[in-house]
């Protein structure tokens, strides 16, 4: 029996190159358990993430995992599953609360739809975009480092 003292709460990513944006996200999602919570996040395989987007990130899972774990705010995180399977995701895990990004309603209606269909008690929690200047986003900083490299070399 789960102990209902300390909620979990799932919270997922790629967590390429970290950056505060990521922190505000985990922050957020935590304080969505309410006091005491347990935060568990699910950092997307290298090859799922090949497979979304394109391309490879640019940190190894491994490696992104272990730092998203090493962040105060998280209390565990765990490798998905390739295929991308959430529903194993959730039987594995068993949370009460997922906290998902601003940019995920694709994600929040298959969460919904198998939420429902398994008859699962979990709370779905959107956490706001952090707004403040400055880069925010893997991709961001993946272009000011391509596009300051082009510049120091005056191409």
């Amino acid at each position: 029996m789960k102990n209902k003292e300390r909620r979990i709460v799932l919270a997922s990513g790629v967590f390429d190159l970290l950056h505060y944006g990521h922190v505000y996200y985990l922050t957020n999602a935590k304080k969505a358990g309410g006091e005491n919570a347990k935060l568990v996040v699910v950092v997307a395989r290298d090859k799922t993430v090949e497979r979304l987007k394109g391309s490879k990130p640019v940190i190894p899972e491994n490696q992104r995992r272990a730092l998203v774990e090493s962040l105060k705010v998280v209390d565990e995180a765990i490798l998905g599953y390739e295929e991308m399977d959430m529903a194993r995701i959730i039987e594995r895990v068993k949370p009460d609360v997922i906290a998902l990004g601003y940019d995920e309603d694709v994600i929040e209606r298959k969460l919904r739809k198998i939420i429902s269909e398994k008859g699962f008690k979990i709370e779905i929690v959107r956490v706001g975009r952090f707004e403040e200047k400055g880069i925010m986003s893997s991709s961001k900083i993946k272009e000011k480092i391509i596009k300051d490299y082009h510049r120091s070399l005056n191409i």
